[in-house]
């Protein structure tokens, strides 16, 4: 089988110089992209964890005795019931109250419970909130939620961006490599090369180009993410300690860097057919 030559070529800096640009696009696309994945597993796993938890307050202590009945009658309801002691309220509150044993009284009584099921948290929850304070978790770090949510929507612009700019570097990749090849165009024209051929022919440069460059993106991508994704864990509370990738999001980043070959195909073909029906 005789190998077809290619009819355009670059020289090796524009070479250079344009995998570099790619691979760049490429890290960027994936880091955005991981990181956008990480949080919003870490906001989901986050609330999970506290859907089920409550936290009961009584202020006032004539209620007391009511609301400890409630809890202890609906015990088969409920995981785990906590009472929190002055001393552990105190501790709690040191860094904004002293004063010793003065504050004791006006301290509320408090327990936390995790509940089985949301039902079961909201009818408990109802009966509770006539002698208390029921306060759910969940609602209570919505604004760690709201956060984590927020981020997702400043990566995902991030990648749109990145992928905007891939977009524009393959245009002009495509375009450059007709300046130079101008009068080959005009050759191939007379003797009547079609559009699809000379398409094809820039097509397997650019392929070439973003091939090696999404694979050197990604590869470079990888260890800065799992960087990320460990110093976040370091923190080990909080919304930040969440943060992680599943198998299906590994695999979508892997994805990510073929998306981005066959997007910069595509993209050379319908830039260089107009490029050719205007010339």
């Amino acid at each position: 089988m005789i190998k077809r030559p290619i009819v355009f070529s670059l020289v090796r800096d524009q070479s250079i110089f344009m995998t570099a640009i790619m691979s760049l696009l490429t890290f960027l696309s994936v880091l955005a992209l991981g990181v956008a994945l990480s949080i919003g597993t870490g906001v989901i796993r986050w609330n999970n964890q506290w859907e089920l938890f409550a936290t009961v307050q009584v202020t006032d202590t004539n209620k007391y005795e009511s609301v400890q009945k409630t809890i202890t009658e609906n015990m088969d309801k409920m995981t785990s019931v906590t009472e929190i002691t002055n001393e552990q309220m105190q501790e709690l509150m040191s860094p904004w109250v002293s004063g010793g044993n003065i504050i004791k009284s006006y301290l509320p009584k408090m327990w936390e419970i995790k509940f089985k099921t949301k039902d079961d948290m909201a009818h408990i929850g109802e009966t509770l909130s006539k002698d208390a304070r029921f306060l759910p978790h969940a609602s209570a770090l919505k604004s760690s939620t709201s956060a984590g949510w927020k981020m997702i929507l400043m990566a995902s612009l991030v990648l749109t961006l990145t992928l905007g700019a891939i977009a524009i570097c393959i245009s002009y990749i495509a375009r450059n490599i007709a300046m130079l090849h101008r009068r080959e165009l005009e050759i191939l024209n007379q003797i009547g090369a079609s559009d699809n051929f000379v398409a094809r022919q820039m097509q397997i440069i650019v392929g070439k180009i973003c091939i090696l460059a999404s694979g050197c993106g990604f590869i470079c991508a990888v260890p800065v993410l799992l960087l990320v994704l460990s110093t976040a864990h370091s923190a080990r509370i909080g919304l930040m300690a969440m943060l992680g990738l599943s198998g299906g999001g590994w695999f979508t980043l892997l994805l990510l860097p073929i998306a981005i070959v066959i997007f910069a195909i595509w993209i050379t073909r319908k830039t260089t057919i107009n490029i050719l029906k205007n010339s």
